[in-house]
């Protein structure tokens, strides 16, 4: 498998997600933000960081980067795209996923461990997993309260089977962290090709780090 790892200035797990993607035999390779060719990957990575320095809102001035031109074509005719943290909310700005990122509901950076529980695994990204099953997952964030437009376009997600991953506690009960519409943790677009998530699993790979549980998120990639 070829995975393309887009870096931009700010940019701060490139080389984790590089690393975690070569655990488990992907081919990996960088891609600079002002480059305009993807490499021909089977999957495109957008790593988490500070994107230009997370100025005005983040990932808002990235989408704006010529390498965004290529992965929204890329998106459009099928691509695999998966968006970490800050690669979460480039997507968002750049319309590759619906609706908007805010500041946490506390106004604080959050980082350390939270549970997950897996919604839906009819996907590429998540078909590892089991419906149901709670995963335990790093997040590292300020802006993790995802928001979508409208309370419509909230049932849109759920009636579409896009929500993928909610906070919860290891008991599976809802636990939210930074105040995140229904504890969304993670989402896809409606072809099931786009998927973002705020928690970090290249953060997940080794028992000495805490946990194993992003193993299974990337692997889901690796077969056709």
């Amino acid at each position: 498998m070829r995975v393309s790892v887009v870096v931009f200035p700010g940019t701060n797990c490139d080389r984790d997600t590089k690393w975690a993607f070569e655990q488990i035999g992907a081919d990996v390779e960088f891609i600079w933000h002002n480059e305009n060719d993807l490499k021909n990957p089977d999957l495109v990575v957008l790593p988490g960081g500070f994107s230009y320095g997370d100025y005005l809102r983040s990932g808002a001035i990235a989408r704006f980067s010529p390498i965004m031109q290529k992965i929204v074509k890329y998106a459009n005719k099928g691509g695999f795209v998966l968006g970490i943290c800050n690669g979460f909310q480039i997507l968002l700005e750049s319309h590759l996923l619906p609706g908007a990122m805010k500041r946490n509901e506390n106004l604080h950076f959050i980082s350390k461990y939270h549970n997950l529980k897996v919604v839906n695994n009819d996907n590429k990204f998540l078909r590892n997993l089991s419906v149901g099953e709670i995963v335990n997952i790093p997040i590292a964030h300020a802006e993790g309260n995802y928001t979508p437009k409208s309370e419509n376009d909230l049932k849109k997600l759920w009636n579409n089977g896009q929500v993928l991953l909610q906070y919860v506690n290891e008991f599976g009960n809802i636990s939210n962290p930074n105040g995140s519409a229904d504890s969304i943790a993670g989402i896809c677009n409606e072809t099931k090709n786009v998927f973002g998530l705020m928690p970090h699993p290249e953060r997940a790979m080794q028992s000495i780090l805490g946990s194993v549980d992003g193993v299974k998120m990337i692997t889901s990639f690796l077969d056709k």
